[in-house]
């Protein structure tokens, strides 16, 4: 229930911020634009009529405004941009009336807020993150060099590629046109660039896994196939708080749910959200593919068992079983992988649920 005298809504760019505060007593509007400067806003709220809670969207600007705001003792709600509701037939929208927007809202208790992480998971997330992004240009760089050669009618059929031997196959490669020549070594030095990049944020990602608040969850998290030190430790921070969602409400976070369309009699379920988080998304649907194959404990499991306690172990391989049960069970009724594989992933995310709340002791 809000309690404050005044709420606010703030409109949050870059360079300025469209601010609008309602005074529930007189029901006085105030409106201004001020700078993205912390200490300029906190002025400008401090002369309001208090109590006063603020309200701005989660955005590119981050959870710094509101940090500091709740330092000075100000409530801070950061609100989903998807799930603010708004008049079908408002079709005007300025950085103004969308401040003013957010404040009614805000007064209304309409507003739902975004976990704001700590600093630590935040630097955390951005790590993850940066990773995710180095895994996608590794990748186009090696399409752009291997459709080089491919319009040269080179193609390499000795196995796997991208492997040893197919890096020493990419360096025996000659040209005799200067041109084509300068362009195979321009994108095969991009290819070692990135995947060097890759590794050193491997490296540090695995380093923090080993030692820090969220290395518990991680070893947990590990007990389930598919489920890496990389992997483990990504959906950790994107996640953060775990104990906010439910075994069922946690598929709905990460956009793995059917959408529904239902009116009257009818019941008509499409295909998933795709809302909420995308990263966690991705790595629950990689993971999911490792259940499709016959479920053997090997060496690579047990190491990571060795890591956990003996409760997360049980979940770990109950979880890792039925799994494996549903992918059989999909395969029996013909379902296409695609589809399947995203039903793996949603029961995938109740179970990383159920192992990241788990107490150690």
């Amino acid at each position: 229930m809000f309690t404050e005298r005044t709420s606010v809504g703030l409109d949050v760019h870059a360079r300025s911020v469209a601010a609008a505060a309602i005074d529930g007593v007189t029901g006085e509007l105030f409106q201004t634009r001020l700078t993205p400067s912390h200490e300029h806003i906190q002025s400008w709220l401090a002369a309001l009529p208090g109590p006063v809670a603020v309200a701005y969207e989660a955005g590119p600007t981050g959870f710094g405004l509101a940090r500091a705001l709740d330092a000075t003792g100000i409530r801070c709600v950061v609100a989903a941009p998807s799930k603010l509701q708004r008049p079908a037939g408002d079709r005007v929208k300025t950085d103004a009336r969308d401040a003013v927007h957010l404040a009614r809202l805000l007064r209304l208790d309409e507003v739902t807020a975004v976990t704001v992480p700590t600093p630590a998971t935040e630097a955390a997330r951005d790590l993850v993150r940066a990773r995710e992004d180095c895994r996608g240009d590794l990748m186009r760089a090696r399409h752009r060099l291997s459709k080089l050669l491919l319009r040269q009618g080179i193609v390499y059929s000795d196995g796997q590629a991208w492997t040893g031997a197919h890096e020493a196959w990419l360096r025996r490669q000659r040209f005799d046109a200067a041109a084509t020549r300068l362009a195979f070594e321009s994108d095969f030095d991009a290819v070692l660039a990135v995947r060097a990049r890759r590794d050193r944020l491997d490296a540090a990602i695995t380093a923090m896994a080993a030692d820090s608040e969220f290395t518990p969850v991680v070893h947990r998290l590990g007990c389930l196939r598919g489920v890496s030190t990389l992997t483990a430790f990504a959906l950790a921070v994107e996640i953060g708080d775990w104990h906010r969602f439910t075994g069922n409400t946690i598929g709905s976070f990460v956009g793995l749910v059917p959408s529904e369309h239902s009116s009257g009699a009818s019941r008509l379920q499409g295909s998933v959200t795709k809302a909420g988080n995308g990263h966690a998304r991705r790595l629950l649907v990689e993971a999911a593919w490792h259940h499709r194959a016959r479920y053997v404990a090997g060496k690579t499991m047990r190491d990571r068992w060795d890591l956990a306690s003996p409760a997360a172990r049980a979940r770990g391989d109950e979880g890792n079983r039925r799994l494996h049960h549903r992918w059989v069970v999909f395969t029996e009724r013909r379902k296409r992988h695609t589809v399947a594989n995203v039903a793996v992933a949603r029961e995938l995310a109740g179970w990383c649920w159920s192992l990241a709340v788990m107490d150690d002791d």
